[in-house]
């Protein structure tokens, strides 16, 4: 056992896939412990908020401020302030006024506004352009001037008596809080999701959820296919017969098909993340019986089993202990690829809508099935599905990586 393990030590390919596999469940234990709580709390009211770190204005305002003279502070906020869209209105416009803008960087913000300053004029009405966009144009100009021009913004509060609006304090330009000091302060590294929720924590928990998925159907097909192959390939005849009869009928009709369906007569309540996994199983342990079958057939008429038989052991401490043990470097193989196929079923299964119910907890399929449903592939909300995508790859390539590398120890004729 213990030159085994080195032999799998050595192996690039196992180590790596090894390393990768392990990084990723100690990121699902050690994650939640640092940042506690639901991972599908709804945090966030609206859909899909932005990567980053979020402040309280409303804290941010009552918070002790310092006096900083920044020489880019205006043009950073006109930077921040023109949109996508802005920049390309602005650059229509100038092509309608027939201004050469060929050699204009769009990006660019200062060439863009100081063109934009030496030939905007409110008063001129370009030849068919509506009202609409004559005022889109103004309300744009209007705001860039604002920005420049405006050097605080007043805040103020209604009188106890009058309730009119009276100065109670205000902001300039120049003043800037420490975030430490803030009250509260939200990181979001992967934003929130259509429900308002920290895509982070949920896709840490999805994860997790997703590996036991694929432990619990790695496990069931492992065990359905090693028992059925053992007894196949060893008792033959009748027996043999009878189990890849079964077998076949299984592999006939595509195993996805089967699931979709059992699935879809399980009901949604009654589909929780144990019972899918276990359906998962249920149908996709041919492969193993067939190929355990295979090595057993190799094995059965070996000496050492012919000598167990001759010395009157039961069937099954000869397949035990004289079959079992040489054919178990290819069991764990087989399981590490039943758990792979296990997590790839149930992200399949859940972006049909036929995964583990919405309401207990998140995987990684129904992450991907929620990002599609409210379209963060096309509005642009990245954070939503990309990194749902890397986290399934990564846990698919780890688990194929240690397999191959645990192929090429235990197949001489594989290795360089």
């Amino acid at each position: 056992m213990k030159n085994t393990l080195r032999q799998l030590f050595h192996s690039g390919k196992f180590v790596a896939g090894f390393v990768i596999f392990v990084a990723i469940l100690l990121t699902v234990f050690i994650y939640p412990l640092v940042n506690p709580g639901d991972p599908l709390e709804m945090i966030g009211v609206g859909t899909f908020a932005r990567p980053g770190t979020y402040v309280s204005l409303y804290d941010a305002v009552r918070t002790d401020t310092q006096t900083l003279r920044l020489s880019e502070a205006d043009d950073n906020r006109i930077a921040k302030a023109l949109s996508a869209e802005d920049r390309v209105a602005m650059v229509e416009w100038f092509t309608t006024m027939g201004i050469d803008v060929s050699d204009l960087d769009i990006d660019d913000t200062d060439a863009l506004l100081d063109l934009w300053n030496a030939n905007y004029d409110p008063s001129i009405k370009p030849q068919g352009m509506t009202m609409a966009k004559r005022n889109y144009y103004k309300r744009l100009n209007n705001s860039l001037q604002e920005i420049r021009a405006a050097d605080e913004i007043i805040l103020a509060e209604p009188d106890e008596e009058s309730g009119a609006l009276v100065k109670s304090d205000t902001i300039s330009k120049t003043d800037y809080v420490n975030v430490s000091q803030v009250a509260n302060v939200k990181n979001l590294p992967l934003g929130t999701d259509n429900f308002g929720r920290d895509v982070l924590k949920e896709l840490v928990s999805a994860a997790g959820t997703s590996i036991v998925i694929g432990l619990i159907a790695g496990t069931v097909a492992t065990l359905i296919g090693l028992s059925l192959g053992l007894l196949s390939g060893y008792l033959g005849g009748f027996a043999d017969d009878f189990i890849m009869f079964v077998t076949n009928v299984f592999t006939v009709i595509p195993s996805f098909v089967l699931l979709i369906l059992i699935s879809y007569s399980i009901g949604q309540e009654q589909r929780g993340a144990a019972v899918v996994a276990v359906v998962i199983g249920l149908t996709s342990w041919t492969w193993t019986c067939r190929s355990v079958r295979s090595q057993v057939i190799s094995l059965r008429n070996r000496d050492h089993v012919n000598l167990s038989k001759l010395s009157g052991h039961s069937m099954i401490r000869i397949v035990l202990t004289d079959i079992l043990p040489y054919i178990a470097s290819y069991v764990v193989m087989a399981f590490i690829l039943q758990v792979s196929t296990g997590i790839l079923s149930e992200a399949q299964l859940s972006l049909l809508g036929l995964g583990p119910k919405t309401t207990e907890t998140a995987t990684l399929g129904l992450m991907m099935n929620w990002a599609m449903l409210y379209s963060a592939h096309t509005n642009g909300s990245w954070w939503a599905y990309f990194p749902v995508i890397l986290t399934i790859t990564l846990i698919s390539f780890s688990l194929n990586l240690m397999n191959t590398g645990m192929d090429q120890v235990f197949n001489p004729t594989l290795r360089d």
